[in-house]
């Protein structure tokens, strides 16, 4: 099991509907390929986290740097894991806007502020622990 994390830039500001089209066809290609992850945005940056065997994830991650909808491609870590931190998601979306501004507040005071909006980590442990602050956000707002 590999794990594949990468940052990019938007080439749009990324709204609703381009982050649902996004997650659908993620969704879809990583059922048939057997791959795992999540997709955090902001509305200016992605961070995407890639689970899977190694030329899977690959062979993913070339396919997505090919992808008009972003740019600035930076590859934090590709590296073999021990234990999956997605199992189950196909692909897992969390969108970092139209949060409540509480809590918008506490990410960027965490994390930093990127033209106006949360700055997504282009580190690996940084980038584990803004998914796994989403995580717990996601479960206290559903």
């Amino acid at each position: 099991m590999h794990r594949l994390i990468y940052r990019s830039r938007a080439t749009g500001v990324i709204d609703k509907d381009t982050f649902r089209d996004i997650l659908y066809t993620s969704v879809e290609l990583n059922r048939k390929y057997g791959v795992n992850g999540a997709l955090i945005a902001s509305r200016t940056h992605y961070l995407q986290f890639l689970e899977g065997e190694y030329e899977i994830v690959e062979k993913t991650y070339a396919k997505i740097k090919e992808d008009k909808r972003h740019s600035e491609i930076q590859l934090i870590t590709f590296s073999p894991v021990e234990q999956s931190l997605f199992t189950g998601w196909r692909m897992r979306g969390f969108g970092l806007f139209g949060l409540n501004l509480e809590l918008e507040e506490k990410l960027k005071e965490k994390y930093g502020v990127e033209e106006g909006t949360i700055r997504l980590p282009d580190e690996e442990a940084a980038a584990l622990a803004i998914a796994e602050d989403v995580d717990m956000i996601s479960i206290f707002h559903q």
